[in-house]
Parts: C-alpha cells; structure tokens; sequence
C-alpha cells in the first residue's frame, strides 16, 4: 500500500481475472498520477476486469476523473472489463451531474461490481 498525499492505493487478492484496486482518501491532482502509475502497472488483457474499489474516497477533482476515464479508454482498448464500486454519494451525485455514469459503471459494492463483470 502506498500513501501519498492522503492518498492510499491497495491491491486485493484477484477474484479469478478481476483485479480489485482500492483506492481511498483524496484522489487530486497531486495524488492522480499515484493511481494512473498503479493502473499502469496491472496491465490488463483481454477478457481481464478491474474493479476500483472506492469506499475510502473522501474527494475527486477533475484531474482524478480524467484518470478513472483513461483507465475505463484503456480498458476498453484491451478488451477488458472496468467497474467503479462503493463511491460516496456525493462524488456519485458529481459523477452524474458530469455524465460519467453514461460511460462509466458504479456499483455498490466490490461484490456487485466482480458480479457484473463476471
């Protein structure tokens, strides 16, 4: 687990070829390149899911929704799966007002999210 300006980026044990990243804490710009290094780093293949688990996320600015939507851009390039679950429901709220709910899939909890994918 790294922390870094409040920011804390944990794997979990993969559910078969889903991997689950938790993410918590402030998710901004001076945490956001923190997540696009740990999304970076799994390398995802086709037929492969990644559920963003993200119970523990206090605050997300525009510079960590451009990271989450790269992510969802190269998870779709490599034939794999992309699930956000356990997002507040304010930065859901916010998600929506922005549209992100169109392009990206929320779920309540981890569970849901590896079910959808599945």
């Amino acid at each position: 687990m790294q922390h870094d300006h409040g920011l804390s980026i944990a794997t979990r044990p993969p559910s078969g070829r889903i991997r689950i990243l938790e993410v918590a804490g402030d998710l901004d710009h001076h945490t956001s390149p923190r997540l696009r290094e740990a999304l970076d780093e799994l390398g995802l293949a086709p037929g492969d899911g990644l559920v963003i688990e993200m119970s523990g996320l206090r605050f997300c600015d525009s510079t960590g929704i451009s990271v989450l939507v790269g992510a969802h851009q190269r998870a779709q390039e490599a034939d794999a799966g992309l699930a956000l679950a356990g997002l507040s429901a304010d930065i859901e709220h916010a998600f929506k007002i922005m549209g992100l709910t169109r392009l990206l899939s929320f779920h309540e909890n981890a569970d849901q999210a590896i079910a959808a994918l599945r």
